[in-house]
């Protein structure tokens, strides 16, 4: 069995130490003087009134961004003069603040200097009648004023429950959002994209597959995975290495390689 462990090993820290060189290459500020502001994507309210749901996700600040990603959820009304943007932050939970926040930051915000990548979308009506059950999957989150980095509940553990709650949006996250398969005291569960199911120990080891996510194996919150339907392979810190990004359309660079500063 040696021989399998040390491949195991490899195929575990082999990739996270190259995006770990990949982040490094550059330096990196203290996350007070990283951009945080909005990057442009999301257009005027006034202008596109329709309905829309969306999931975004950037690579977290310092070391941790060499394993993993931060993810949020996006939600305006059809009409609406604002995006409302939930998330949760382990800031200020220990001294009683509540982990889901609500517009921490600017709708499609940089997370400490990171660009946000578009993970999903729905808009119109599709989008309208996912926003009531979304609002009730925020309000019955069931660790609202729990904050763990690893192996959750954190960030990605909330966009997936969320994901879970309203399967019809079928939206899938990236390998690096680690956290996602954290499911509490309930080990088997569907895939965050709904097209599957998956069986977790706390977070820390696992197997689910899907159409979406393809095959994933999870150590220690690590995944490793293969997604056939896009002919893509997943690796820890790497992220996803396709043709084709999860959600459709072309592969974006951000969640694949950790920017070493901005």
């Amino acid at each position: 069995m040696k021989p399998f462990w040390i491949a195991t090993i490899v195929l575990l820290l082999a990739p996270v130490g190259c995006s770990l060189m990949a982040q490094r290459a550059g330096g990196q500020p203290h996350w007070s003087q990283t951009r945080w502001a909005s990057a442009g994507l999301l257009p005027d309210p006034a202008t596109d009134p329709e309905a829309l749901v969306q999931v975004w996700a950037a690579r977290t600040w310092g070391w941790k961004g060499a394993f993993a990603v931060h993810s949020w959820i996006v939600l305006k009304e059809e009409g609406a003069a604002e995006y409302e943007r939930y998330e949760v932050v382990g800031w200020g939970v220990r001294r009683g603040l509540p982990a889901v926040r609500r517009n921490l930051r600017p709708a499609d915000g940089y997370w400490a200097g990171n660009a946000p990548e578009l993970l999903g979308e729905k808009r119109g009506a599709e989008a309208a009648a996912a926003i009531a059950k979304i609002r009730a999957a925020i309000a019955a989150y069931p660790w609202a004023d729990t904050y763990l980095t690893w192996p959750g509940p954190n960030s990605n553990s909330f966009v997936a429950y969320i994901l879970r709650a309203v399967p019809e949006l079928g939206i899938e996250l990236p390998p690096t959002a680690i956290g996602k398969d954290f499911l509490g005291a309930s080990p088997f569960a569907p895939m965050p994209s709904g097209t599957g199911y998956q069986l977790s120990l706390a977070g820390l080891l696992g197997v689910g597959i899907a159409t979406r996510e393809g095959l994933e194996l999870n150590i220690l919150g690590l995944v490793l995975g293969v997604d056939p339907g896009d002919l893509a392979i997943k690796l820890p810190g790497l992220g996803r290495l396709g043709l084709h990004s999860a959600n459709g359309g072309a592969s974006a660079a951000p969640l694949d390689r950790p920017a070493a500063g901005a």
